[in-house]
């Protein structure tokens, strides 16, 4: 089962966090299938620098085809405004056809 959740980094009492797609059986800093973001509790780039970032569209992806969020991360993408359920179909963006 593919689970979405936090891989952390920094150094002590400086936590920085990447958001990623991995196994549930791998570790918490083990092998990631995607990276999906970032969040800085911290704010460790500078207060005029945004507390999360997001690759929303990819998120959708992996909640549709069966990927569980963990806790935080489920708070990070209703704060985010991406609330898509699990199992909900992904439907990406249609294209623009190349050269017109």
């Amino acid at each position: 089962m593919v689970v979405l959740r936090m891989q952390r980094f920094g150094r002590a009492h400086r936590p920085f966090y990447r958001i990623g797609a991995m196994d549930k059986r791998s570790p918490r800093n083990g092998r990631v299938i995607e990276n999906l973001g970032w969040y800085d509790p911290c704010h460790t780039m500078g207060k005029d620098k945004p507390e999360f970032e997001l690759k929303s569209d990819r998120i959708r992806y992996w909640l549709s085809v069966g990927a569980q969020p963990s806790d935080t991360v489920r708070d990070l993408l209703r704060k985010a405004g991406v609330d898509a359920k699990p199992g909900t179909p992904y439907t990406p963006a249609p294209m623009e056809a190349a050269g017109s």
